[in-house]
């Protein structure tokens, strides 16, 4: 059990109607945690990062989020503390500039100029968005309306980022700046609980996965496990995992940068091919 989580679901169940979506589901995420939500289309991952942010109720159970009971309470009330990224980013894109619309946030919760400012700046330059500043939303590529997004989610300094698909549709680029980012904000001790179909930015990014599935978690560990432990679900194994089974390289991670090193020092090790 985590000591103060930022999430805590108990024994939650949720429904649309005539649709049962989540059933008995349980779980906490604690500070400084990276979590991937993993699972097919229509298993409710979605549907649980909107409770965990309050803008739906558990039919039963109980929702916590930076130790706020989510009952009776708006998102409003969470958005000191959490931020949120919505998985189709113009549906939180309402201001006609960048600047604007990354200020959205600190504004409406009465911070004082200068902190606005500066917090807006600050997020701006952390996503290489500091040129867009005067540039409307929707006249930016859909890579850079997400990074905007991003931006506007991340500018209070949250205690747990919610992602829904963050890397879905970026560029090289792009991508790269959001797993910069993730990194950087967890080891500030940010909680992240991302819903992704990326495995590769899961796995290079995350330390704990949780599998949903017939509206329960069916899994939840260490994501490498997670995800060996999963195949029969239907989940990509990431390129580098399938790279370290095939060589095979053991007690390896999965991530590409502890892969290419392991490639590396076998290849040492291994010494010059024999004429």
């Amino acid at each position: 059990m985590a000591l103060n989580p930022v999430l805590c679901l108990s024994a939650v169940d949720f429904a649309y109607p005539a649709t049962p979506v989540l059933q008995d589901v349980s779980l906490e995420i604690a500070a400084s945690e990276g979590v991937a939500l993993l699972g097919p289309n229509g298993a409710g991952k979605t549907t649980l990062t909107r409770l965990a942010m309050a803008m739906l109720q558990p039919l039963r159970g109980t929702v916590e989020t930076v130790g706020r009971p989510t009952a009776e309470r708006a998102p409003e009330d969470l958005a000191d503390r959490v931020g949120y990224l919505f998985q189709n980013p113009e549906a939180q894109l309402v201001e006609r500039t960048v600047q604007a619309e990354v200020s959205f946030g600190p504004r409406h919760l009465g911070w004082p100029a200068a902190r606005i400012d500066s917090a807006t700046r600050e997020v701006l330059a952390e996503l290489d968005l500091t040129s867009a500043a005067s540039t409307h939303p929707y006249d930016l590529p859909a890579a850079r309306r997400r990074l905007v997004a991003l931006a506007s989610a991340l500018v209070v300094d949250p205690a747990f980022l919610i992602l829904d698909e963050p890397t879905a549709g970026l560029d090289r680029v792009a991508r790269q700046t959001v797993c910069r980012v993730v990194r950087e904000r967890l080891a500030r001790g940010c909680a992240v609980l991302a819903v992704s179909h990326d495995v590769d930015f899961a796995i290079e990014v995350l330390d704990r996965a949780l599998i949903l599935q017939d509206r329960r978690i069916v899994r939840d560990g260490e994501i490498a496990q997670v995800l060996v432990d999963s195949v029969e679900l239907g989940l990509p194994l990431p390129a580098p995992a399938l790279l370290a089974q095939r060589i095979p390289l053991a007690s390896v991670s999965w991530r590409a940068e502890d892969v290419a090193r392991a490639l590396a020092e076998r290849c040492r090790s291994s010494g010059p091919p024999v004429s």
